[in-house]
């Protein structure tokens, strides 16, 4: 299994506390939240990463070099902001095989890849996403799913009938964005234009909801959140 994992953001809303590594290398008890990303993965299968980087590149490149506990690692380099879809389309390219998980790197959700894989066969679409359940309130857009188990829109406000939420975990094909007009070192979004794309053109998005442990690094208070739940999950 290898996984894509998105480490190439800028982390501005954590500037307060973050200022002088990229947002994935934010400390939680100690070691980079990236650290305990990847060793997370590494227990559910994963055997080969592909990080694509961009701001403050060399800290994550310095740092965990070409292994991480024996696991290879790969960089696809962002030479300027190139957004989610334009990181996840640099990186495609270094996947060996047809298909691959791929992670935000602010993120932490504890899914069973082998779920997402399963909805993405069963339902053939171009992608399979991990999904949350939708907290009454506060900074994340909803997701609607059909009786299919496919997702019918994105970025719904919560309170528009929006039970669950994207949470950053993707099973896809490695061509699952061909076509779409969108290429490797252009600048797009995963959310608003590669998955809206295959909205459009009937390329499908399945969605999986799952009650898996989730943190969203992305704001300070919820990265000092982080330290507490993360306690104890990666001893390493």
């Amino acid at each position: 299994m290898e996984a894509i994992i998105l480490a190439g953001g800028l982390g501005t809303r954590l500037r307060s506390v973050v200022r002088d590594v990229p947002k994935p290398m934010a400390a939680v008890n100690g070691r980079p939240f990236l650290e305990h990303l990847m060793r997370y993965w590494t227990t559910r299968g994963v055997r080969r990463f592909v990080l694509s980087v961009g701001y403050l590149s060399e800290v994550i490149v310095d740092y965990f070099g070409e292994r991480f506990e024996g696991v290879p690692l790969s960089y696809a380099l962002e030479e300027q902001p190139l957004g989610t879809g334009g990181g996840l389309l640099c990186a495609l390219p270094r996947i060996e095989g047809a298909c691959c998980l791929a992670l935000n790197g602010d993120t932490f959700f504890d899914v069973d890849p082998a779920q997402l894989e399963a909805l993405h066969r069963r339902r053939g679409v171009a992608a399979a996403m991990a999904l949350f359940e939708a907290p009454p309130q506060g900074r994340y857009m909803g997701v609607l799913l059909g009786e299919d188990g496919r997702v019918s829109k994105l970025s719904v406000p919560i309170d528009q009938g929006a039970k669950f939420c994207n949470g950053g975990v993707y099973w896809l094909r490695k061509d699952a964005f061909e076509g779409s007009g969108f290429e490797a070192g252009g600048k797009c979004s995963l959310e608003a234009d590669l998955f809206e794309w295959a909205l459009a053109h009937g390329a499908g998005i399945a969605g999986l909801p799952h009650t898996g442990l989730f943190i969203d690094i992305g704001v300070p208070e919820d990265l000092l959140r982080a330290g507490t739940i993360l306690a104890g999950r990666n001893p390493h």
